[in-house]
């Protein structure tokens, strides 16, 4: 047997096509779990085979040629043939195996979406899931992830984004505070009233809506701290340092408790739709396949969640 019949093309291709989408040796490296020696090795290793230049490097950018860009696209379609061949040759129950990397925003990651999540993992032991907590927007190719959940973004024409349920929000400060200024009756009152924002939905305004009026209601604010945590925007509110806009699950117990009061019930802020998002691809592995329909499933039954609303 030839050496050349020992190499794992397949293995060339994956990091050739992981290099091309995490943009750097070094990046597609660490992604990889291995070395940069071996990671420029597996390129030359390829190149060597195709007999043509993939990608120019200089010390500062990496290019890819016409033939790398070819490539690139026939490696792509390889390696997705490869992976349906894998699910349907080895998995006739299309059971998913291998590990789904998803990102997800804090406060939901780390409360209501861990019981489903958890009973997935039970439902399917061959899988394993990388469960990232960050509220950032994703780069699929840099980040090496599958797929994200994402509250209240702007859907990216350039990815498949399933809406799967709304979040209701609500305004809501300290009794303490309260206490401080003249009683809150109409949206232009709630400008008195120091603020936290919640600076990934809202800093300097917020917009209220009332089912009389087809026009959101524009209010300026003032804040005091300005955050991206919800968490923290609940906890400041907590403690009165001023009025927020939250998510309302996040602060039903403290309303009924008295710890917090739900201003202007009549206007409130718009409920923020929740999307899962992924890049498209020609094929989809079962992982992610069947994650998706766990997702569609539970979403809107999750504490704090509904249905999304159909807008005339």
């Amino acid at each position: 047997m030839q050496r050349s019949d020992r190499i794992d093309r397949m293995e060339l291709m994956r990091t050739f096509v992981r290099i091309v989408e995490a943009g750097s040796l070094t990046a597609a490296a660490t992604q990889l779990n291995t070395t940069q020696a071996t990671v420029s090795r597996r390129l030359q290793t390829l190149e060597s085979l195709l007999g043509v230049r993939l990608i120019l490097r200089t010390t500062h950018a990496m290019k890819l040629t016409d033939d790398g860009e070819r490539c690139y696209q026939h490696a792509g379609r390889v390696i997705d043939s490869w992976l349906a061949l894998e699910d349907e040759m080895g998995h006739a129950e299309d059971e998913p195996v291998g590990v789904l990397r998803v990102r997800a925003p804090h406060a939901f990651g780390q409360e209501q979406l861990l019981e489903p999540l958890t009973r997935f993992l039970t439902r399917y032991p061959r899988l394993s899931v990388e469960w990232m907590l960050n509220d950032r927007s994703a780069d699929f190719m840099s980040d090496n992830i599958d797929c994200a959940i994402r509250v209240g973004a702007e859907i990216d024409p350039a990815t498949v984004s399933v809406l799967l349920a709304e979040v209701p929000r609500c305004i809501v400060a300290s009794p303490e505070l309260l206490s401080r200024f003249d009683p809150v009756q109409r949206p232009e009152e709630l400008s008195a009233l120091p603020w936290v924002a919640l600076n990934t939905f809202y800093r300097q305004h917020i917009e209220l809506f009332n089912g009389e009026f087809s026009q959101p209601l524009r209010v300026p604010i003032s804040p005091r701290l300005s955050t991206d945590s919800l968490y923290v925007a609940r906890k400041s509110a907590l403690t009165g340092l001023g009025a927020a806009v939250v998510s309302s699950w996040t602060v039903e117990e403290d309303i009924r408790a008295g710890r917090l009061v739900a201003l202007l019930p009549d206007w409130q802020p718009a409920a923020l739709p929740v999307h899962l998002v992924y890049p498209w691809s020609r094929y989809y592995p079962a992982r992610l396949r069947r994650f998706l329909e766990m997702m569609r499933e539970v979403m809107p039954a999750i504490a704090g969640m509904r249905l999304p609303v159909k807008h005339k």
